[in-house]
């Protein structure tokens, strides 16, 4: 890895350049089933009926007579007790998660999906633990040779940590968002668009930045109780004003690597037909035959245009 990717400095906790972590963490508070919850505010209901009614009794014509101060006091007791077994059921949808408060302190995080009895006089706020992606805005950003390009990224995440998701950050989908074009353009300025052969570059090394990529945010949203699943480089390319410049420059770049592979081809094949013509025998070259030789074959083996045979009637010394 080249030096001019490393890991931007990081502020210590509580300085600058780093937010400072929120001491909290995902608990589960008490999360029964919802139906048993339901079963309880029944019987406690039947129960409030019966002393009701028992603690009124019945006159001489057998009719129901007024309720004793007592047995008012008992119903209304359990008829707060199953507004309070009420109050705590709580339907939790799949891939969702309940995140529980009271009187403002963080209770717990309900994990459980379906009908769920929890705690009694507690606000509750959604939120999903589903896989997300996010792309990036094509981002205009220099490389690490000055030349202007445009990048993208999709980011593939999930709430790991709902109190951490809730508590820690206003908006965790904006945070995200927001780290994840920021530790985009990083990426994009340490390296160049295209570099010599072997040498990591934004072109010719994607997955290796996509490795660096998703460190660099997995980092940048820890604080967030986020977990990156995978981070993926999806646009790349010079920008508009430069990008008939560059592509000029990589067609002449193939060109001069294609005449250099033909130029090495055609050296081989000189100095072999030089060596079989004088191990055989066949003719006896001076230098100069020799010299003539090498350029007429270089000329026919390199040009671009077909070889006009030319019979030669004199010698080279006339």
């Amino acid at each position: 890895m080249s030096s001019s990717s490393s890991s931007p400095v990081i502020a210590p906790a509580g300085e600058p350049g780093r937010p400072k972590p929120l001491n909290i963490n995902e608990r589960r508070p008490l999360q029964l089933s919802g139906f048993l919850g339901l079963l309880v505010a029944l019987v406690l209901a039947v129960a409030a009926l019966y002393v009701l009614v028992h603690s009124a009794g019945t006159d001489a014509a057998g009719e129901l007579g007024t309720p004793s101060g007592g047995g008012v006091l008992g119903a209304v007791l359990l008829g707060l007790g199953v507004l309070l077994t009420l109050g705590g059921i709580v339907v939790v949808q799949p891939g969702q998660r309940q995140v529980l408060q009271f009187l403002g302190a963080y209770v717990g995080t309900v994990s459980r999906s379906g009908l769920v009895w929890t705690w009694p006089l507690t606000t509750r706020r959604k939120i999903s633990i589903r896989v997300r992606a996010i792309e990036t805005a094509h981002l205009k950003v220099n490389d690490a040779d000055g030349n202007p390009v445009e990048i993208a990224g999709i980011i593939v995440w999930q709430v790991d940590d709902t109190a951490k998701a809730t508590f820690a950050v206003e908006n965790v989908e904006s945070f995200v968002a927001v780290q994840a074009e920021a530790a985009l353009r990083h990426i994009a300025r340490s390296y160049p668009y295209d570099g010599p052969d072997g040498a990591e570059s934004l072109r010719g090394s994607t997955e290796v930045l996509a490795q660096e990529l998703a460190a660099e945010v997995r980092e940048r949203v820890a604080a967030a109780g986020v977990h990156i699943v995978e981070v993926r480089i999806s646009h790349l390319a010079y920008s508009p004003e430069i990008a008939q410049a560059m592509l000029q420059r990589q067609q002449a770049a193939a060109v001069v690597a294609a005449r250099g592979l033909i130029v090495q081809g055609a050296v081989g094949i000189v100095q072999n037909a030089l060596t079989q013509l004088s191990e055989q025998g066949v003719v006896v070259l001076d230098d100069e035959r020799r010299a003539a030789m090498v350029s007429n074959l270089l000329v026919v083996l390199c040009g671009e245009s077909r070889a006009q045979p030319v019979v030669n009637a004199g010698t080279l010394y006339s």
